[in-house]
């Protein structure tokens, strides 16, 4: 028997990885072309059977996909429409993962072509990307100003008009000399330069307790109450319920854990569908985020939308990055998700100013980007809100405020939740009190000591995850904000004609509260949301919620979307 024991290890383990995973699935080859995409996929578990690749209802030919090793290139002829893909080799299927075929894609820059600038960041060398002005054909005049400085367009967002650009620079002295040309230029409205390696989300520290009660903790927002009362109360009520589409902002899932298991090939009609890239932490920001929104498992143990059961009309929950080109990468994905109908777009991200200040006069040390970076962002940023504005109003964003311990209004300190635009909303984090008071007690909760602040904060939700393993919990803004946009998806299903102006109504009008009452005196560190207002309490002048925070309750905000529906009959 010791004999076979290690081939009988060797093929266990092979067994173990058979299962095909699709860990990368990115655009390669032009980015720019409009005739054909060719896209570029890295898988494991393929071993040598030829795989299937399924994009929507139909395999593609063998003959189209070329394979080497673990990875796979295909070319799609434009247009087309965005679908799922997932893999088949024998009998299994691999997780899907979210084709779009619009054309918004960047360029991330390898391990050589970054460097350190004079704050200690890492700084793309050789990549920048034009807002080029809206007069202007963004293409052309990108192409123009390449061939002026024997640059190369290399990356795209054109519903912004941005492209992206290969500059012939050695060192930063070079880059920035030719930013400055190039900043100079009319046709040209801001130059965004990426300062990151890959993003890491935003994560606080841990909770004070060594382990978290995830149902007292969810209980704070009333996240059981709102699942039992969509599966129950939203068909007695007879509601045509809507599927809707979330996008997530996020790098990878591991489908390896519990929650992610069951998600493999094509997702039917009437049932959570969640697609992303395969990942190897189930620790992962992305697995935390995600799994609050579509994690499969039962009450606290899985996520909001794929607890609904039969009640549900379908939600699909795509997890997406374009590439891992920064806060362009962010942008360029939100787009393409934007434009394949995407309703609730979840941002558990954002980033300081270097030197922003918290509220202690402490100076902020957590994703910081410099004044250069901060300034082409903030303009990539609102180009982006103004077209959401222009051609789909009817979207929402869902941002953690930060854990920053700062400010989350002021743009010298904080994007992107500084921007005031109805189709923003801006999630702070609290977690339970240790006092033993009802959950509709203003000191049910307390602030997060990391959590930012200020008037621009809508709601706050829990902000502490207490993995199944019974690890260390995770805490921050981060896990807040899926908690938001999944009871905001939730809200949309029952009626879907609601805008984003009137979902933060609902959502403030049916929230419980927190803390003290302030006076609507100016915020300072004791307070986390903008405060309750007389006209949401129906004007009610003695209401004791006034001038308290605003803490989310998710079953009171569906009950108030079911009837903004029924007033409309």
């Amino acid at each position: 028997m010791k004999r076979y024991l290690p081939l009988l290890l060797l093929v266990l383990g092979q067994s173990a990885i058979a299962e095909p995973r699709i860990q990368q699935l990115q655009r390669c080859g032009d980015l720019l072309s409009e005739a054909s995409q060719h896209w570029c996929l890295r898988a494991q578990g393929l071993e040598h059977q030829a795989p299937q690749v399924w994009l929507g209802d139909r395999a593609l030919p063998a003959s189209a996909v070329l394979r080497e090793g673990d990875r796979l290139e295909f070319t799609l002829d434009q247009p087309g429409p965005s679908a799922p893909l997932w893999l088949q080799v024998g009998g299994q299927k691999s997780n899907p993962v979210w084709l779009t075929r619009q054309r918004s894609h960047v360029v991330a820059a390898g391990p050589h072509e970054v460097a350190r600038n004079m704050d200690g960041l890492t700084t793309y060398l050789d990549l920048v990307s034009l807002l080029i002005e809206e007069k202007h054909n963004g293409r052309e005049e990108a192409q123009r100003i390449a061939d002026k400085y024997g640059a190369q367009v290399v990356g795209a967002i054109p519903p912004l008009n941005v492209y992206q650009l290969r500059l012939p620079v050695r060192d930063l002295v070079q880059r920035d000399a030719m930013i400055l040309r190039m900043g100079s230029e009319l046709s040209v409205d801001a130059v965004i330069v990426e300062e990151s390696a890959p993003e890491g989300g935003e994560e606080g520290e841990g909770g004070k307790a060594t382990v978290i009660d995830q149902a007292d903790e969810w209980a704070a927002n009333r996240f059981t109450d709102a699942l039992y009362y969509y599966q129950r109360r939203v068909p007695a009520s007879n509601v045509p319920v809507q599927p809707i589409r979330v996008g997530v902002i996020e790098r990878e899932l591991d489908f390896d854990a519990a929650p992610f298991q069951a998600y493999r090939g094509a997702c039917g009609p009437r049932q959570a569908c969640l697609y992303g890239r395969d990942g190897a932490r189930a620790q992962s920001h992305g697995s935390h985020v995600a799994g609050i929104l579509a994690g499969h498992g039962e009450g606290v143990a899985g996520g909001f939308l794929s607890g609904l059961g039969k009640a549900s009309p379908g939600f699909e929950v795509i997890v997406e990055r374009n590439s891992d080109a920064g806060i362009t990468a962010n942008i360029a994905a939100s787009v393409n998700l934007v434009e394949d109908g995407v309703r609730v777009l979840n941002w558990s991200w954002g980033i300081h100013r270097v030197g922003a200040r918290s509220v202690e006069g402490d100076e902020v040390d957590s994703l910081v980007r410099s004044g250069l970076a901060m300034s082409g962002y903030e303009e990539l940023l609102e180009e982006f809100f103004l077209w959401l504005r222009s051609e789909h109003p009817d979207v929402v964003v869902v941002n953690s405020a930060g854990n920053g311990s700062s400010w989350s209004g002021t743009d010298e300190y904080r994007l992107p939740s500084s921007f005031v635009t109805e189709q923003l909303l801006v999630v702070g984090g609290h977690q339970r009190s240790e006092r033993d008071t009802a959950v509709d007690d203003p000191q049910h909760v307390v602030k997060r000591r990391s959590s930012n602040v200020d008037m621009r904060v809508d709601v706050s939700a829990a902000a502490c995850l207490q993995p199944a393993d019974a690890g260390k919990p995770h805490c921050g803004t981060s896990y807040a904000t899926p908690l938001v946009a999944s009871t905001v998806a939730a809200m949309l299903s029952i009626n879907p004609q609601l805008t984003p102006e009137q979902v933060r109504m609902l959502l403030r009008r049916s929230a419980l509260t927190m803390g003290s009452e302030q006076d609507f005196e100016a915020m300072d560190a004791e307070d986390l949301t903008a405060p309750i207002l007389p006209s949401e309490r129906n004007g009610r002048l003695n209401d004791p919620d006034l001038g308290r925070s605003a803490r989310l309750d998710m079953q009171r905000a569906l009950d108030l979307a079911v009837q903004s529906r029924e007033r409309v009959r």
